[in-house]
């Protein structure tokens, strides 16, 4: 059991709670052939996925107001069916896949992982989501958070200390006693600066074939665990 016990862990989403890409290419796949829409969904979603950082790294810089990842989705999702000439999509139909990030699956673990950790403390997201993502996500997934900690919340993406910071803030507590929880090395190192207890466990599938890095902890985190169950069970739960 981890020396130090947090009163609240939050989490990370994107990848360490929930599966983007295969529930994304399954979603888009069955909602194009059911509309008769000819694509390659799992083209589109890896090169969506990788507008990602970009999209919000022009918010960060200031050069884009405050938007909203939602709205930074679409906006990608608009450029991206140009470029890779998908054709016949109605307005319904745009907003429907851009929906496709509400609509992700958990990790096998995950639900039953936070649920026992939810016997403990205050768990949530702290997410570049937006509150009204995550929460349907959480509703679609059935994930049991006791607060979202949506981007909107903060008018920052992460790594900006308001976002960490804010959780001890809103929770009123201190930031020794929030600890982050993720299967990325660089949110984990960003926490820390902010005075966050760690947690790492690795999602290797995340990326499908094109993973390259957290396949495993780069530094001395708080805990190390394989997976949301096994960090449930590192605190004795």
């Amino acid at each position: 059991m981890p020396l130090t016990q947090p009163l609240a862990i939050v989490f990370d989403t994107f990848g360490t709670v929930v599966d983007w890409r295969s529930s994304l290419i399954a979603d888009l796949g069955a909602y194009g052939a059911a509309r008769g829409v000819k694509a390659d969904w799992v083209k589109l979603v890896d090169a969506w996925r990788a507008a990602y950082q970009p999209s919000m790294d022009r918010v960060r810089s200031g050069e884009q107001p405050w938007t909203t990842l939602d709205s930074l989705h679409r906006a990608s999702l608009d450029r991206l069916t140009g470029e890779f000439g998908i054709a016949g999509l109605s307005e319904e139909d745009l907003v429907h896949i851009n929906r496709g990030w509400h609509r992700l699956r958990p990790w096998p673990d995950s639900v039953a992982g936070l649920t026992r950790l939810k016997t403990r403390f205050i768990i949530g997201p702290l997410s570049n989501g937006n509150v009204s993502l995550l929460l349907n996500m959480a509703k679609f997934a059935g994930i049991p958070w006791d607060m979202i900690f949506g981007s909107d919340l903060f008018g920052r993406f992460k790594p900006d200390p308001a976002t960490y910071l804010g959780v001890a803030r809103l929770l009123d507590l201190r930031p020794d006693q929030v600890m982050m929880a993720a299967a990325h090395n660089g949110d984990l190192a960003a926490a820390r600066r902010c005075g966050l207890l760690t947690a790492f466990f690795p999602r290797p599938a995340e990326y499908g074939p094109h993973q390259e890095r957290d396949y495993e902890a780069e530094q001395d985190w708080d805990v190390v665990a394989t997976d949301i169950e096994d960090l449930a069970a590192k605190f004795g739960l």
